[in-house]
């Protein structure tokens, strides 16, 4: 949920991108006290409550914030953060599953830590905005995923046949601390603005799949933390300028396009010197390119997944579908919600809809026909679901017929044609 940002804090924010757009090696001082103004923090609670999430280690939640004043907590932060007394707590580490069978780590730090983490990037991020490539997608105010692909297909399109299908092994755990603060401080000469932000790095990480006691990182931003983002793109912003400096020299011609730690680089010619500075480049931020998973790729002979995307040509054109990763975890999802035997019809499409609604507005660069092969499995997986509620022996195609689903019971459609962008209209054609 997107909140609007009050006029004051929006006036602090332009003035800090302007100064930072009109002089690129200007580093801002005076920064730490905006961290404890009333109006900011407010409005940094606002945004961590339309984010919702979990309790952190604490155990305290938004509810339960809000019973004891919401006034009150901030109040504390303010103190704390005016006195330099405040303190993270702990970031509880939890494991959810991955499509490739492992599992990505979350961090989830306490609400009031949150708070204080969206208060700094409230006001660090306008600065670093200055700075960003234009090709870079991810986690950035007024861009995301469809952009990035819509770049890829345009490069592809122009004559970009060799792609680098590139994959960062563990980025957000690896990120080396020392080095990620020098990167911020080439912008921020505030030295309690600096602390705080390592303060947020070095906090203790309760691990549930480790067992034991709070452990200080080494490395690292806990992905679930509200700044872990911008960090992680201040950092990365290095590949994204490296790159560019290559291009304006001449030394090669090509388009690098990341949404955050998830990149390809586009070239006109086989790109065996790209491939080996990436190589190089990464190692000298501390990180590495997975040794399987990063691929030189032809699309004149095969495609590649971006985002959850396959990108192909076919007679000439570039075709975008939802990969066929993709495809297996919504067939997944929609196994998981027509399992429940124990609802009705009009539940299970209760909930059908608001993942439907959801991931069609994701995938919906992928052709039409390719959102009615979903309209099918979700429609089969209905018949399945009620002959097993009802005892049959075979699936109730009659539910399937005559667009009953639809008309009878208001599920909505994968093919369904809402009102996105008509820039992507050509994803329809």
């Amino acid at each position: 949920m997107k909140l609007e940002t009050p006029d004051k804090i929006r006036k602090l924010q332009r003035a800090l991108y302007s100064r930072a757009k009109r002089e690129p090696t200007f580093r801002f001082y005076a920064l730490y006290d905006k961290t404890y103004r009333k109006d900011i923090l407010a409005h940094a609670y606002a945004q961590c409550r339309a984010n919702r999430g979990a309790a952190g280690p604490d155990g305290e939640s938004f509810e339960d914030i809000e019973r004891s004043g919401v006034e009150v907590m901030l109040t504390q932060l303010a103190e704390q953060l005016k006195d330099k007394t405040y303190r993270p707590g702990p970031v509880r580490r939890v494991y959810i599953p991955k499509s490739d069978g492992g599992e990505r780590p979350l961090g989830i730090p306490n609400i009031a830590d949150r708070v204080v983490q969206m208060a700094v990037k409230l006001v660090l991020e306008p600065i670093f905005e200055a700075d960003f490539d234009p090709s870079s997608y991810g986690f950035r105010p007024e861009r995301g995923a469809h952009q990035a692909l819509v770049e890829t297909r345009a490069c592809m399109q122009e004559g970009m046949v060799w792609v680098i299908d590139a994959d960062v092994s563990k980025y957000f755990d690896t990120i080396p601390h020392d080095r990620l603060m020098k990167v911020v401080a080439t912008r921020i000469v505030d030295s309690s603005m600096l602390a705080l932000v390592k303060l947020f790095l070095t906090a203790p990480v309760i691990d549930e799949g480790a067992g034991g006691g709070p452990r200080r990182p080494k490395a690292g931003v806990p992905q679930g933390g509200v700044i872990s983002p911008l960090l992680a793109n201040i950092y990365l912003h290095l590949l994204d300028r490296s790159f560019r400096k290559h291009v304006e020299r001449g030394d090669w011609k090509g388009c690098l396009i990341r949404y955050a730690d998830d990149f390809v680089i586009l070239s006109y010619q086989e790109p065996g010197r790209q491939l080996s500075w990436l190589r190089a480049f990464m190692t000298r931020l501390g990180l590495e390119l997975h040794p399987t998973k990063t691929k030189v790729v032809d699309t004149r002979e095969e495609g590649f997944d971006f985002l959850g995307y396959r990108m192909s040509r076919y007679e000439g054109e570039v075709q975008l579908d939802m990969s066929c990763r993709s495809r297996r975890n919504i067939h997944l999802r929609l196994r998981g919600f027509t399992r429940l035997l124990f609802l009705g019809i009009d539940d299970v499409v209760e909930r059908l809809n608001r993942y439907i609604r959801g991931a069609r507005g994701y995938y919906c660069l992928s052709p039409w026909w390719s959102l009615r092969r979903m309209d099918s499995m979700t429609a089969m997986r209905m018949a399945r679901w009620w002959a097993k509620k009802h005892s049959m022996k075979q699936p109730a195609w009659s539910l399937m017929s005559g667009n009953n689903l639809q008309k009878r019971h208001g599920l909505v459609t994968w093919a369904g044609r809402p009102p996105w962008d008509r820039q992507l209209a050509w994803a329809h054609e």
